[in-house]
């Protein structure tokens, strides 16, 4: 075994592409009782048999080998090794490139000290979310119960305003809900992702139509395209649910004009997307922070839920996202999309 392995902090278990453990550090062991002598090159799934929460075989569920072959692996979950303890284990499958086999399974661990963490995560969750719904529903039972008792009261006016509201404040609950349903799959490892060929520069100038249909101002948008790009296959559904995102923040939150711009990615054989905007930007100490759960900055309001999603969707895609500043000191995010085609569409 490595010798820097016994210096992480947190437990390290690997195995080959034939599930037989290669690696066990010292916090890994103290974790997990584990001995390097009697378990190296033993079936991980034996020797380390974790289950979820509610008792099943945890190895069975996301069967790395021959499971999903998108799957990259899930962010951190609480997982159970019976007789000894509970841990928060986030998994890794290092693959050749999308769609091939597993080479490695890397575990990191953490014991129940990271549990409390973690459950004090999920009670600002329960908190932020019960805020953030009762506002909307109120309004929908308020208007809803006024109309229902003095429907003959109002004028068709007032009556299609309140209607408008009620649509509106519906519409935030559906989202936020579509948005728990997401978190709920991305710290799983099982969002998964519907592959089509995709015209990107026709979801960004989309994105603009929108907004200016909705009331901005159409001079605020730009939209750059560098052209030839390559066929990029993603998820139609799921590309714009991060473009509204990355542009409503945009709007929201900066000021002046907001950019959009499309070109190949410099750095491999997919396309870059930008969205930089005027307004203030993002501290540099809180860049680190952006996409993590329940981080709004020195915003009011909102979940702080929305760039955790996005790049969980992102890296669903094989891709990655940045943040940065834009040339006038806003805020840019920056994310590729890998122009790789699906086995299934070249069959």
């Amino acid at each position: 075994m490595h010798a820097s392995y016994d210096e992480l902090p947190d437990g390290l278990v690997v195995a080959d592409d034939s599930a037989r453990l290669t690696a066990v550090n010292t916090a890994a062991q103290a974790m997990t009782g584990l001995d390097p002598e009697q378990v190296l090159g033993r079936d991980i799934r034996e020797a380390l048999p974790l289950q979820d929460t509610t008792g099943r075989r945890w190895w069975d569920c996301t069967d790395p080998w021959t499971g999903l072959a998108i799957r990259s692996g899930h962010r951190e979950r609480l997982l159970v090794l019976p007789g000894v303890r509970e841990l928060l284990v986030t998994a890794r499958y290092v693959r050749a490139g999308r769609s091939q086999p597993v080479q490695r399974v890397v575990l990191l661990m953490r014991d129940t000290d990271a549990r409390q963490r973690a459950e004090h995560d999920h009670a600002g969750l329960i908190s932020t979310v019960a805020h953030e719904l009762r506002s909307p529903l109120t309004s929908v039972k308020g208007f809803t119960s006024t109309l229902l008792r003095r429907w003959d009261r109002f004028t068709d006016e007032q009556k299609l305003l309140m209607l408008t509201t009620i649509e509106s404040d519906a519409d935030r609950v559906t989202r936020l809900i579509a948005e728990l349903l997401d978190i709920s799959r991305i710290d799983a490892g099982r969002l998964e992702v519907r592959r089509q060929p995709v015209d990107v520069a026709a979801q960004l100038r989309g994105q603009v139509d929108r907004l200016v249909a909705s009331g901005h101002a159409e001079e605020r948008f730009s939209v750059e395209v560098e052209e030839p790009l390559p066929e990029v296959w993603v998820d139609p559904d799921r590309l714009e649910q991060v473009l509204a995102n990355l542009v409503e923040n945009a709007v929201r939150h900066g000021d002046g004009a907001v950019r959009l711009a499309l070109g190949p990615d410099p750095d491999g054989d997919g396309v870059v997307v930008t969205v930089s905007d005027d307004g203030d930007g993002i501290p540099e100490e809180h860049m680190g922070l952006v996409f993590t759960k329940f981080w709004r900055g020195a915003r009011r309001g909102g979940t702080g839920l929305g760039l955790y999603v996005v790049r969980g969707l992102v890296e669903a895609h094989d891709g990655r996202i940045t943040v940065g500043r834009s040339p006038s000191g806003g805020a840019r995010f920056r994310f590729t999309l890998p122009a790789a085609v699906p086995d299934f569409a070249s069959s």
